[in-house]
C-alpha cells in the first residue's frame, strides 16, 4: 500500500516546524549567553561531521554549546537528551574547529542548554 501524495507535504511541514522551533531556541539561547558575558564567535557551525549550535567565548575558554529545545512542558536536564553517538560527534566538530582556528592551547568545554 502505498501513501498519498500530500504525505510528504506533511513530513515537510513537520520538518520545517521542528528547525523553525531549533532556531528559536538557538536564538533565546544566545541572547542568554550574551547577558552572562559570552561572546558569541559562531552559531551553527558547519563541519563534516554535523553542525555545532553555537560557539561562543566565556572569558578566555571557548564553549562549545548544543541547544536543546523542547515543546512540552516537561522539565529535564538537557544533557539527557544528548546520546553518547551525539557525544562523539560533537567532539569532532570541537576538534576540527580548534584545529581550523589554530585554538590548540585554548581552553575547551561543553555546554547543553
Amino acid at each position: 500500500m502505498s501513501l498519498p501524495r500530500h504525505a510528504d507535504c506533511f513530513s515537510v511541514r513537520v520538518t520545517y516546524a521542528r528547525q523553525r522551533l531549533g532556531l528559536r531556541g538557538e536564538d533565546i539561547a544566545c541572547f542568554e549567553l550574551e547577558q552572562l558575558g559570552y561572546v558569541l564567535l559562531e552559531r551553527r557551525y558547519r563541519s563534516r561531521f554535523g553542525e555545532i549550535d553555537v560557539v561562543a567565548q566565556d572569558g578566555t575558554t571557548v564553549a562549545f554549546v548544543e541547544v536543546k529545545t523542547k515543546t512540552d512542558g516537561r522539565f529535564g536536564d538537557p544533557v539527557e537528551m544528548v546520546d553518547e553517538r551525539k557525544r562523539r560527534r560533537l567532539v569532532s566538530m570541537a576538534e576540527e574547529y580548534v584545529s581550523g582556528h589554530a585554538l590548540h592551547s585554548t581552553p575547551c568545554r561543553f555546554d547543553v542548554v
